[in-house]
């Protein structure tokens, strides 16, 4: 007779919040929406969000991913993708006469305002971001050439050259390491003491909340798998953020099949998430492929409760 395996016994702390932000959650919305309204296809500037996932499941539907507007035709609707876009994007749309419609996050839509009213006081900008990333691109758009400058790290701030010390403003790309950026802004002050800062942080508060739940397990846990995409700005950041809060294992995973399981061997605390573009099903799915190899304990941590909701553009209402 044989006996019935006995699993190893391994605890799963879930982060809280983790996974859908409201601006992911409006975007994904506004695709529907607009299929539902235009039928198929529709067509749209990058990907709508930075997860294969969710933009297989909305090419399935009928949505068409593109980088560039002109190859889109003039007589299909054409959506901006939640990281925004350069300001001569919309223009040449509206040149086209195209039906267009602008899914950026209202949080990335505050720092290009921000940007453009610093502009036009005769401020230059200087952008904390990470180079060729959508949201960075767009937002250094808002403005003509030369007027926002770029930094990555504390050791950029060093080299800039600026117009006029005396007249600077910085803005951030929403999704950074808030540890890391912190740095990058306290260079930009002791260098330029006069440069103004946004009334409000940049760094939306769901890569803050999704950052300060990782902080809050890492103490707890043997290793952390971060759900999202390789060119997903806010997932990558909480791996970093894992690390750095003393985490020895943090790998990120966009399915349950890219878990590397030898690297998780004789381990008893594994702490799961998930990046604002990653969709709970991706968290249910990791929590299935642990329960089918281990005798599993979920704790839910949660250090923040999220209730932000983002209406959809009017266009699109009367389709709700």
């Amino acid at each position: 007779m044989t006996l019935p395996m006995t699993l190893p016994p391994l605890t799963l702390y879930l982060a809280a919040p983790r996974g859908f932000c409201a601006g992911v959650d409006r975007a994904i919305k506004i695709v529907e929406l607009a299929l539902q309204k235009w039928g198929a296809p529709v067509y749209v500037r990058h990907e709508i969000v930075h997860n294969k996932f969710v933009v297989d499941d909305l090419r399935a539907k009928g949505a068409v991913f593109v980088e560039e507007l002109d190859e889109v035709p003039g007589d299909r609707p054409v959506i901006f993708s939640a990281h925004g876009v350069p300001k001569a994007v919309p223009a040449e749309a509206a040149r086209r006469e195209m039906i267009a419609v602008d899914a950026t996050c209202p949080l990335v839509t505050k720092v290009h305002i921000e940007a453009s009213r610093h502009h036009e006081g005769g401020l230059q900008m200087v952008m904390i971001g990470h180079a060729g990333h959508p949201e960075t691109v767009g937002t250094m758009g808002q403005l003509p050439p030369g007027e926002v400058l770029l930094v990555e790290t504390a050791e950029d701030v060093a080299a800039l050259q600026v117009r006029d010390p005396a007249k600077l403003a910085y803005i951030t790309q929403t999704t950074l390491s808030v540890d890391d950026t912190a740095g990058i802004v306290a260079a930009l002050q002791a260098r330029f003491p006069a440069i103004i800062g946004p009334a409000k942080e940049d760094i939306c508060y769901a890569t803050t909340n999704r950052q300060a739940a990782v902080k809050a397990i890492a103490g707890r846990i043997d290793a952390l798998l971060v759900i999202g995409a390789p060119n997903s700005s806010n997932s990558k950041r909480l791996v970093e953020v894992g690390r750095a809060a003393g985490c020895g294992y943090a790998q990120l995973v966009q399915r349950a099949t890219e878990i590397d399981w030898r690297a998780l061997e004789g381990i008893g605390a594994v702490g799961v998430t998930a990046g604002a573009s990653a969709p709970e099903l991706l968290v249910d799915e990791v929590v299935d492929a642990f329960r089918a190899r281990f005798d599993v304990t979920v704790e839910r941590v949660e250090t923040a409760v999220e209730t932000v909701e983002f209406k959809v553009p009017r266009i699109l209402r009367e389709a709700v």
